[in-house]
């Protein structure tokens, strides 16, 4: 699959994004719920702890694509759910870890949300990934 980056203005790099992204030659594609910091039973870990809750639900959308036989390089689009957006932008850092090593910045929208469909979620990522 062919990616090609659309910025008209190079802002949203510096906090790790393209702005579009066009995908040519792509035949498989995996469309994911939005992940949690839930563990392998659904139980909500990490209460009040926003880098712990990012880092578990990055973790459960690599255990999502890595049975559908992709990783993070495969993803062209995130959709981000969070209760406070200010403490998830303060620990975006850990998506930069983890797509960086990839050189994948996919289009994303951040949207704060009033809460999650389960009480003590902070966080939810959805992803649709092309391989």
């Amino acid at each position: 699959m062919q990616r090609t980056a659309v910025n008209p203005w190079d802002w949203s790099l510096k906090v790790g994004y393209n702005q579009a992204e066009i995908m040519e030659g792509g035949s498989r594609q995996l469309i994911c719920s939005g992940q949690t910091a839930v563990d392998s039973a659904g139980n909500p870990q990490h209460p009040g702890d926003m880098r712990g809750q990012i880092s578990l639900a990055l973790d459960n959308l690599e255990a999502v694509l890595s049975e559908a036989k992709m990783d993070l390089r495969d993803v062209v689009r995130l959709g981000v759910f969070t209760t406070d957006v200010d403490q998830a932008l303060q620990n975006f850092d850990l998506l930069g870890m983890r797509f960086g090593p990839f050189n994948c910045a996919p289009p994303m929208t951040l949207l704060g949300v009033t809460r999650l469909a389960l009480p003590g979620l902070m966080f939810e990522i959805e992803a649709t990934a092309v391989a």
